[in-house]
């Protein structure tokens, strides 16, 4: 029997030993590290299966020049940087990791919060440089959590295990998800909110757990903060053009906003000129103090890097060897 050929896209480099552990004994495992689609022509067209990471994007370009490609594997939760509709049109099924760093995003959501809300951050900046006084004022008005308003957008496997993280701080759990079947707020004991709009008004703390979409890409613009109680925080560990990061600034400087956690931006990395970057960079501005930027890491844990790993050469396996094929998206 013919051995099949795997090509990890991106993301990696040569040290496949997971992928080749899986993978090995049927097949021949390619890493291109690629940092744009382009670097894929002429590497790619023969591949019986793909991995696909978050670095570069599949586009029908490269989708239609697959020969024998039996499934693509995005290895990560959020699948929008692969054109899964016209895979699926030429027959190729596209599926995703949804669970390998449900618990890390999750904790990450939960960390930049608190590490907003009960001023960690702000004063920890503050003093580093020498900045007002070495005491709890210049912080105020900070205000205890519990009873105050978790709210979320999308309830899915992260915002769920979120909602049991808030949930034991003594929140009020609050969620915005249409397409969430009804039950889950009874199975959890927390509230299910109809209407964006009311979710975004009574958020103490808004944490966005929902996919890339077309329906969901600025889902937080600046009539979204606008729409939150004057004081409120941001998080975000979804994917980055769910939020409008460039309406942040302003929503800082003005108040609206007290504190802002965002893991991931549409592009990343940012460009130095971005509105956000430059002004939490500038420690003349409030956003210096009062934002927390990282760099997509909260899926990151050396156990949810593995289970990432594993599980996409995993889902190659069944497709190669024809078996039934889990968390198919189109």
């Amino acid at each position: 029997m013919p051995r099949f050929r795997v090509v990890v896209a991106d993301f990696l480099t040569d040290a496949l030993a997971p992928e080749r552990e899986i993978l090995g004994d049927i097949a021949d495992v390619v890493a291109l590290d690629a940092a744009s689609e382009a670097d894929l022509a002429g590497k790619i067209e023969n591949a019986d299966a793909v991995m696909v990471y978050h670095n570069i994007a599949i586009t029908p370009a490269t989708i239609a020049r697959l020969k024998c490609c039996k499934l693509i594997v995005r290895c990560g939760v959020g699948f929008d940087n692969v054109d899964h509709v016209y895979a699926r049109g030429r027959g190729i099924p596209v599926g995703n990791v949804p669970d390998y760093g449900t618990e890390e995003v999750a904790d990450s959501a939960i960390g930049l919060a608190l590490a907003l809300a009960r001023g960690i951050n702000f004063f920890n900046n503050r003093l580093q440089r020498k900045e007002g006084a070495w005491a709890y004022m210049q912080g105020s008005p900070i205000l205890r959590l519990r009873g105050r308003v978790f709210a979320i957008i999308g309830l899915g496997r992260i915002g769920t295990a979120a909602a049991i993280r808030a949930k034991a701080l003594g929140m009020d759990v609050a969620f915005y998800d249409p397409l969430k079947q009804d039950g889950y707020d009874k199975a959890l004991g927390i509230r299910r909110v109809e209407k964006l709009d009311d979710l975004l008004k009574q958020a103490f703390i808004l944490s966005v757990h929902c996919p890339l979409t077309p329906q969901t890409k600025h889902i937080v613009d600046a009539r979204a903060i606008e729409l939150m109680p004057r004081g409120s925080f941001l998080v975000n560990t979804a994917r980055g053009a769910t939020v409008d990061a460039a309406a942040i600034p302003d929503a800082i400087r003005s108040g609206q906003l007290a504190g802002a956690g965002i893991d991931v931006l549409p592009d990343e990395p940012p460009p130095d000129d971005h509105p956000l970057l430059a002004a939490w960079r500038n420690p003349n501005d409030p956003c210096h103090d009062r934002v927390i930027l990282n760099p997509h890491s909260a899926f990151y844990s050396e156990e949810g890097l593995r289970d990432m790993r594993v599980k996409g050469a995993q889902a190659c396996r069944r497709a190669l060897l024809g078996e039934p094929l889990r968390n198919v998206v189109n």
